[in-house]
């Protein structure tokens, strides 16, 4: 059974990831409102009652901020690391939240999807990526990280797709006009990637399989779209790889909807 995956929307004002196999539906993610989560499946095709789960990769707010009302209102599932868990719940109303916990490096599975958390270093309780796959198809998602650990390229290799963080251009990040200690925390090692380290990591763990890849988490004011592509683009050629296929994804639209061994085909508008 193949896969298909659409961002719903990636930045910080919200992120959320679909991926479906021909029975099972998940979200990675709900930073949207739950009114913008279900806005934005509707234009998939997709009503919020037919989630069969939302994983979560931590407890940032852009990354969990329509789970309540999700699972309230439409009785979807959550699932997180005990960590993650703990974040949340020290959050203002979060304690509402009923989670089913996972094991961080330990698959589980969600009807026919098997779903593999990994450690990433990010400035949260214990943030996570995930692998997830059937028979036929592995997709990749890290959204926030500080820097691609050797665990990192294990699991995104053989990916199909992945979905890879290109927050900042070194260069914009520089010049912006933000306290020097964020700055600090965005290049740290527990805070976020490059444009450059994106490519790199992409470079690192391709694979004849790898098709499509969704550049991630732009900052809106320490990099652009035409900048993330270029940058990514430019390296990808350089490393014999430029017949990958790159897509920004954006936090006010969803991205293109992906499926195995087809192009990526655009959603209509309107």
């Amino acid at each position: 059974m193949s896969l298909e995956v659409c961002v719903l929307a990636s930045g910080s004002s919200g992120n959320s990831v679909y991926v479906a196999s021909g029975r099972t539906r998940i979200l990675i993610d709900a930073g949207l409102s739950a009114r913008q989560v279900a806005v934005r499946l509707e234009q998939i095709g997709v009503v919020p009652e037919s989630i069969n789960g939302i994983c979560v990769s931590h407890e940032h707010g852009d990354h969990i901020a329509g789970i309540r009302i999700l699972q309230k209102r439409h009785g979807i599932p959550v699932y997180a690391n005990a960590g993650t868990l703990n974040g949340i719940m020290r959050q203002p109303k979060s304690s509402e939240i009923a989670a089913k916990i996972f094991q961080t490096g330990s698959p589980f599975r969600i009807g026919d999807i098997t779903i593999e958390p990994f450690s990433v270093p990010h400035d949260a309780y214990e943030p996570v990526g995930f692998r997830l796959y059937t028979a036929q198809t592995a997709v990749g998602i890290v959204t926030d990280l500080g820097m691609a650990t050797s665990l990192i390229r294990e699991k995104l290799k053989g990916c199909h797709v992945i979905i890879v963080e290109s927050n900042h251009d070194e260069d914009l990040l520089q010049e912006a006009p933000r306290p020097w200690p964020l700055k600090q925390r965005i290049r740290s090692r527990q805070g976020h990637l490059s444009n450059i380290d994106a490519a790199r990591l992409i470079a690192d763990c391709a694979t004849d399989a790898l098709e499509h890849v969704y550049l991630s988490h732009l900052s809106s004011d320490c990099n652009t779209p035409d900048t993330a592509l270029r940058t990514v683009a430019s390296q990808l050629r350089l490393d014999g790889l430029g017949h990958i296929n790159l897509e920004i994804s954006h936090a006010s639209r969803i991205s293109s909807v992906w499926k195995r061994s087809m192009a990526a085909r655009p959603v209509p508008s309107g």
